[in-house]
């Protein structure tokens, strides 16, 4: 694990710029995603777009599946993940810091995704490969919605529509200008280029 005195100038200054573009407004939800190369997707996905950090819910027998280094290309390393054993306990954090919930769901009240606003705080909850989200993180949520198809099968795997997703907001957040000012706090910023030269 290297130092933060022995990082090299230019890694330090690429630190500093990726941590400059951070999102800490934007995150993903995953409930009960099982597959491990669906998650390291997911994550690589969040990495590039920005998202500081996301959140799971592995209730009952369910767990967090083991990522391997090479699938997740390390992304999680540098991407936060913070587990919960509930929706309940998740959708509390998540509100408690002022984001609005959105469940991925084909219902016939879902907005299309290129009609919600993403550059507000917000959460996107994506569900198990097999059975979607949960009745129960779609009642508690704000609202619901989808990525547009016009194909005979109206689905998209998990790690897909999460990427569509999240170019949809990075498009959003550059027009809105929210990438070319930092988003995280000077000395909260500070502190995290440290801890990230020590990875």
């Amino acid at each position: 694990m290297p130092s933060p005195e022995n990082i090299t100038p230019e890694r330090k200054a690429r630190i500093e710029h990726v941590l400059g573009n951070r999102q800490p407004t934007l995150t993903i939800v995953f409930e009960n995603v099982q597959d491990p190369h669906n998650m390291s997707a997911v994550i690589r996905s969040c990495d590039a777009v920005g998202v500081l950090e996301v959140h799971g819910i592995y209730a009952g027998l369910n767990e967090f599946p083991v990522l391997g280094e090479k699938s997740s290309a390390s992304a999680r390393k540098w991407v936060g993940v913070n587990l919960h054993n509930t929706v309940v306990d998740c959708y509390a954090v998540l509100r408690a810091k002022g984001f609005s919930i959105y469940t991925t769901h084909m219902s016939s009240d879902a907005t299309a995704l290129h009609d919600l606003d993403l550059t507000q705080p917000i959460a996107l909850v994506f569900g198990n490969e097999h059975h979607g989200v949960t009745d129960e993180a779609r009642e508690g949520a704000d609202g619901n919605f989808l990525v547009p198809q016009v194909g005979m099968i109206q689905s998209l795997n998990i790690s897909v529509a999460c990427a569509v997703t999240l170019y949809e907001a990075m498009r959003q957040r550059m027009a809105a200008g929210m990438y070319e000012t930092p988003q995280i706090a000077p000395q909260e910023l500070q502190a995290m280029v440290t801890d990230w030269c020590g990875r």
